[in-house]
Parts: C-alpha cells; sequence; structure tokens
C-alpha cells in the first residue's frame, strides 16, 4: 500500500473513531491519542527552518542568475495574488447566493478583540531580519525568506570561493529531505492523531447550526480548486489536472489534516518534485515562498465569512465595501503565517476595515478549525499549481531560446 492510500486510510479510521468516541470520549481522545497528531507535528516543524532556510538558497543558486531570479519571483507574485483575489470574489459570490447568514443572531455579550491591521510600510519593514538567527529561532518565515534570498545572491556573486558554503547548505538541503522520508512514515498514524479528537469535538450538534456556512467554505474551496487551478493547468499549463491532484493528494492530506501550511511545506515540496516533475531549484524557490504568502483557501473564506457576518447583523454592503474585503484580503495574506488559526486573525481584520461588529466573529470561532481544514488544503495546493506552471513558463523559455540558437 503506497503513501497516500495510507494516509487516506489514517484519515478515515481518525473520522470512524472520532464520530465513535464522540463528546463523551473527547477526554481520552485528547489524553491518548491527540499526542500521536502532536508528535507528528513536532518532527515536520522540527525540519522546517533548516529545509526552508538551505532549499531556498540551494533554488537560488540553481538559478544562477539574479536576472532570472527576478522574473521566477515576480511571475510567482503575479500567480499568487491573482488566485487569492480570485478565490476571495468566489466566497463572496457563494456568500451571495447561499446567504449563510439567514436565520441566525448573534449570542448576547459575546466580545471579541480586534487585531489591528499594520501599516503596509511596517509589514515591509518587518520583513527584513535584523538578527537571522532570531528568525529562524521564532521561525519567521518572511524573514528567513529573505536572509536565504540574500544568501543565495551572495553565493552567486561570489563565485568560486563561495562552493565550500553552496556544499554545506546542498548537504543540509540533502539530509532535511531524508529526514522528511523518515517522518512520512509515521504520516498516516499522525493524520489518525491529528482528526480524530477534531471529530470528537465538532460533533454534529454544534455543526448543524452553521452547517450553510461550513458548505460554502467547503465548496467553494472545491470549485477553486476545480475550476481556477484545474484552468491553468489545462490552458497555461497543458498538463491533466487528474494528475495534478493525484501527484499532490498525500500533501492535501497533511494539510487537511494539521491546519498548518509551514508544517505541510516538507511534504509539499515532496510531492512536487517527484510526481510533477518540477525542477529542485523552481521547487525550492517557489513553494518556501508560497507557504508564506499565498492563501487562497483562507481568502475565500474570509469572502464566505465577511458576508456571513453581515447577513446576521442585517447589513447591507456597499460595492466599496465589497472592494475593500478584496483587496483587504488579498493584501493581509501576504505575511500571514502559515499556521492554525492564522485565517480567524485575518478575519477580525477585514471586519474592521469595512465596519462590522467583532463580535460577529465569535460564531466563525466554534466552527474555526473544521473551516482551516479545506482552506489549507486548497492553500498548498496552489503552491504546487503555480510550482508547475513556474517550471513550464521556464521550460518553454528555455526551447525558444533554443530554436532560436
Amino acid at each position: 500500500m503506497g503513501l497516500t492510500m495510507r494516509i487516506f486510510v489514517g484519515l478515515i479510521l481518525g473520522v470512524v473513531a472520532g464520530m465513535g468516541l464522540g463528546t463523551g470520549g473527547l477526554p481520552f481522545a485528547k489524553a491518548w491519542i491527540a499526542p500521536f497528531g502532536t508528535i507528528f507535528m513536532n518532527m515536520i516543524k522540527m525540519v522546517i527552518v533548516p529545509l526552508v532556510l538551505s532549499s531556498l538558497v540551494i533554488g537560488v543558486c540553481g538559478l544562477g542568475d539574479v536576472k532570472k531570479i527576478g522574473r521566477i519571483g515576480g511571475l510567482t507574485v503575479f500567480y499568487y495574488l491573482i488566485t487569492t483575489a480570485v478565490a476571495i470574489v468566489i466566497g463572496l459570490i457563494l456568500g451571495t447566493v447561499v446567504v449563510p447568514g439567514a436565520g441566525l443572531s448573534i449570542p448576547s455579550g459575546v466580545k471579541t478583540a480586534a487585531k489591528a491591521a499594520p501599516p503596509i510600510m511596517d509589514v515591509i519593514a518587518g520583513i527584513f531580519p535584523t538578527n537571522p538567527v532570531q528568525a529562524m529561532a521564532k521561525a519567521d518565515m518572511l524573514q528567513i525568506i529573505v536572509f536565504a534570498l540574500f544568501l543565495g545572491v551572495g553565493i552567486i556573486s561570489v563565485g568560486d570561493r563561495a562552493k565550500p558554503l553552496y556544499g554545506f547548505f546542498d548537504g543540509l538541503a540533502e539530509v532535511s529531505y531524508k529526514i522528511v522520508g523518515y517522518i512520512m512514515f509515521f504520516a498516516p498514524i499522525g493524520v489518525f492523531g491529528l482528526i480524530c479528537p477534531v471529530v470528537a469535538a465538532n460533533g454534529p450538534s454544534v455543526l448543524l447550526p452553521l452547517l450553510k456556512v461550513i458548505l460554502c467554505v467547503y465548496i467553494g474551496c472545491a470549485l477553486h480548486a476545480a475550476i481556477v487551478y484545474g484552468g491553468l493547468l489545462t490552458v497555461i499549463g497543458k498538463y491533466s489536472p487528474v494528475s495534478f491532484f493525484k501527484g499532490v493528494f498525500p500533501a492535501q492530506m497533511i494539510a487537511f489534516t494539521s491546519c498548518s501550511s509551514s508544517g505541510t511545506l516538507p511534504v509539499t515540496m515532496e510531492c512536487t518534485q517527484k510526481n510533477l516533475g518540477v525542477s529542485k531549484e523552481i521547487a525550492s524557490f517557489v513553494l518556501p515562498l508560497g507557504a508564506t504568502i499565498n492563501m487562497d483557501g483562507t481568502a475565500l473564506y474570509q469572502g464566505v465569512c465577511a458576508l456571513f457576518i453581515a447577513q446576521v447583523y442585517g447589513v447591507d454592503l456597499s460595492a466599496a465595501q465589497y472592494a475593500t474585503i478584496i483587496v483587504t484580503g488579498t493584501l493581509a495574506s501576504i505575511g500571514t503565517a502559515g499556521v492554525p488559526g492564522a485565517g480567524f486573525i485575518m478575519l477580525t481584520m477585514i471586519l474592521t476595515a469595512i465596519g462590522l461588529p467583532l463580535e460577529g466573529s465569535a460564531l466563525i470561532a466554534g466552527i474555526d478549525r473544521v473551516l482551516d481544514m479545506p482552506r489549507t488544503c486548497v492553500n498548498i495546493t496552489g503552491d504546487c499549481c503555480v510550482a508547475y506552471l513556474v517550471e513550464k513558463s521556464e521550460r518553454d523559455r528555455a526551447k525558444k531560446l533554443e530554436e532560436k540558437a
């Protein structure tokens, strides 16, 4: 039985066990089953920083040309921002058509503290580390990415004298990949341990009153993956969407159960290179960047939830407020940590931006984990899609240059 099937079996068994235990068995699930999921995620997190740092340095050095780095970086960010904006639009459309907030009301006395959106220039200034060692200790992915980019460009510029440093990072990357292979052997057990307590805690009695919101997010994520990613792969990538989704399935399952784009990164890189044929250099550059700034599933969730809360309060949003949701959600996705619950923080930013009461987010807080699973799955699927499209673009460019020569 291959890894994909073993992970899927672990997921199904976890769901069945969680339903069987129910809320009455939640203490047992948290005490004896959840730790296996925690151990698995801790092992994944253990290798993230060395993997991201070394793979990005090797990816930049592998590109070998500063102009090429700029070209690939620009194309990558373009795809990420466009697909994120489209995801929010899909969420808004679904929220308008389904009207998930109809018939619901806000619990009285519930207050939610807002996380103020930082000024854009503060965000930009914050991505440049003053101490890269501290950034690695805190796992600040944006700062690690910036430091790795500078290291890679520096190694290219120095040339032969920097070969020992390149060899160090190349060796570190290979060791990190090998460690990931060992960790993935335990993935089915980890997935079981992650999903079982979630199902036990969020039984039908909790989910039914908010079933419309849940369905909107799940359907929206499926539509975004099938239409947007499938369309891009078919039209631009000339690649079968069926083969693509089959290739990234193991990463999707880890993302679905862990709710962490960063935590899934090692598996995402392995699937993209082995199953999609993306080169090590492109995958090492595009995927760590995507795990930090590409949040398509989270953006779609913002659109659905913002409309849901507006409907609960009976507020009709203006065209300007719709535009604010799209712009704020797209920009807020940049730098949002790829960790569980980060999307909920983004939601409070959007509610503040369009003037909706923050207490409305209290309705979402109870089911946030359930909504986090599909949106994280879509986030990493988008990373893989963009990695393949960038690889295809570079291949086509190289082919044209050969024909001209």
